[in-house]
């Protein structure tokens, strides 16, 4: 594989202080994994992630709440980088976002740091 990552950052609080059960939230994740393939899908990116399902990689990152999830979701759109906020329907809650597959970041991103 040629170095890729996925970024998935979900809500701590989600399991901590709200009771979500485990699988409830690692299926906002798999939406919002999902989601991301779609709209990017010819992306070159995407297409080089796909072509090699058994060397799929990816990283989760933990937002510590509904705030924090809103905070990295502007600096992203502040800073052009694609990426997916997953709301789950109908309750209107923000889940999980995940970025646009990209090249592994060395270290962590400034965009990881203020939550992390």
């Amino acid at each position: 594989m040629s170095g890729l990552v996925q970024y998935v950052v979900v809500r701590g609080d989600l399991s901590k202080t709200l009771g979500w059960p485990m699988g409830a939230i690692i299926a906002q994740a798999c939406h919002a994994c999902t989601a991301v393939i779609h709209l990017f899908y010819n992306d070159s990116n995407t297409q080089a992630y796909l072509a090699d399902l058994d060397s799929m990689h990816k990283v989760v990152l933990e937002a510590s709440d509904e705030a924090g999830l809103h905070t990295l979701c502007s600096k992203l759109k502040e800073d052009d980088i694609h990426h997916k906020l997953w709301i789950e329907q109908p309750e209107n809650i923000p889940t999980c976002l995940v970025i646009r597959l990209f090249m592994r970041i060395k270290g962590r991103s400034r965009h990881f740091k203020a939550d992390g």
